[in-house]
């Protein structure tokens, strides 16, 4: 498989080297050259499949030209040593979740995934240390350094915006150590992810350090996401759900439903899809008017989806050929205030006894105010609303057990690197790497 820019300047790639090089030369973002549909038989009998069975399916139809189908089924079964199971929430209304993983977030599954297919094609080809970039507002810095943490051959620096990131999730990426560096960045998350982005392009870093990226702009870090799409469909057609099902994902940096529309294009038999947004509604404000306006980021409750100017709008774009009537067939928006996301939480928690995190609840709402007679909503609800303990405590007036995985994170002594949002001070940092 070939990967192309949707910039449509940069040479085309292999999959090694798209992984490799996390963004094309000309700034753009890989896309693979064609995508594979998958069989009729494949859906008729997927709901008696595993969660791994599927994803190895899946994973082969993306990857399976490049590697060898052992090696990749060993690397899904390898990353997916857990569950996302789909719970019911309220009448046709179900949540997929996607917090059951080490850091108790939905990332950890692309971020597992992308650590596992580096350290492949290292050993393969015997390369030099590859050194990550990531930019996190929250949940990614904490999957991608966990992901991450100990192998060989790789490290990583965590680029996060300084005070705008709960605490629990800070504990996540700064307390590890070993080979995770943690940049804590006088900015906010768009200031780290052009940090990123221009660091990729600088030709005295690159010929100082070989650089990637773990960000959702990276193709072995958003593919992978499609994984649990596929799976939340197969554990509603065996509750006999799956017919008219609609799937809503609170979106940030839009990696997450990126990989859904790509499993859609597979075969996938959602019926539509919903970004559900916070405050920050760059992608919902482009679904009615047809025009994409990045905005400066507004901070919110729903930290992780704090992006004025989502990467993967591109990937969205190319993949439905820029047509907005494309694009708005099959996708709507919703936008929701911070008094909306704590009103819905309580609501939810009140009615079902639910707990809901604050990007799951703009999910929920999403699906609440949208659904028509005769469809099913699932909802990805991204964290565990342990991650958001302070903030869902104050709003429920409740007190959120913390399960044992983040209790241990927070028994660690912080150590990041304070940098201002200038890209020579970040340079003139990694340069001294």
């Amino acid at each position: 498989m070939r990967y192309y820019s949707t910039n449509k300047k940069a040479p085309m790639a292999t999959l090694h080297e798209a992984v490799v090089k996390g963004l094309a030369s000309d700034r753009g973002l890989y896309m693979p050259e064609r995508i594979k549909p998958l069989p009729s038989s494949f859906f008729d009998n997927i709901d008696n499949l595993s969660f791994q069975d599927i994803a190895c399916t899946v994973a082969d139809a993306f990857f399976g030209e490049d590697i060898p189908a052992d090696d990749l089924c060993r690397i899904v079964c390898d990353t997916l040593a857990f569950d996302c199971p789909v719970v019911k929430v309220d009448d046709n209304i179900y949540a997929l979740e996607l917090f059951h993983g080490p850091t108790l977030a939905f990332k950890d599954v692309g971020a597992r995934f992308m650590a596992r297919l580096l350290q492949y094609f290292i050993r393969q080809e015997g390369q030099e240390r590859v050194n990550v970039l990531v930019a996190t507002s929250g949940d990614t810095g904490s999957a991608v350094a966990n992901g991450f943490l100990g192998v060989e051959g790789i490290h990583v620096y965590v680029l996060y915006p300084k005070g705008k990131v709960s605490r629990i999730q800070e504990s996540q990426f700064t307390t590890l150590g070993q080979n995770i560096t943690a940049i804590e960045v006088d900015g906010v998350f768009d200031d780290c992810q052009a940090l990123v982005k221009q660091a990729f392009l600088d030709p005295d870093l690159n010929a100082h350090m070989r650089l990637t990226s773990a960000n959702s702009i990276n193709v072995a870090r958003f593919l992978p996401q499609a994984f649990y799409y596929f799976n939340a469909y197969a554990r509603m057609k065996a509750l006999g759900k799956a017919e008219n099902m609609v799937m809503c994902v609170p979106s940030g940096n839009f990696g997450n439903i990126t990989a859904g529309l790509f499993g859609h294009v597979m075969g996938l038999p959602i019926s539509r899809f919903i970004a559900a947004n916070n405050a920050n509604d760059i992608f919902y404000q482009y679904l009615q008017t047809g025009v994409y306006t990045p905005q400066p980021t507004k901070q919110t409750l729903a930290n992780a989806m704090d992006v004025g100017d989502p990467s993967n709008f591109a990937r969205v774009y190319d993949l439905y050929g820029g047509s907005h009537d494309a694009i708005t067939a099959y996708v709507s928006g919703a936008t929701y205030s911070d008094d909306d996301i704590r009103q819905t939480m309580r609501d939810c928690y009140s009615n079902t006894g639910y707990v809901l995190d604050p990007h799951g609840a703009c999910g929920y709402r999403a699906l609440r105010e949208q659904l028509k007679e005769g469809e099913t909503g699932v909802f990805c609800e991204t964290a565990h609303p342990a991650k958001f303990k302070e903030k869902v405590d104050d709003i429920l007036g409740t007190d959120i057990h913390i399960p044992q995985r983040l209790a241990e994170f927070m028994k660690g002594e912080k150590c990041s690197i304070a940098l201002s949002r200038r890209f020579d001070d970040f340079k003139a940092f990694l340069l001294k790497e």
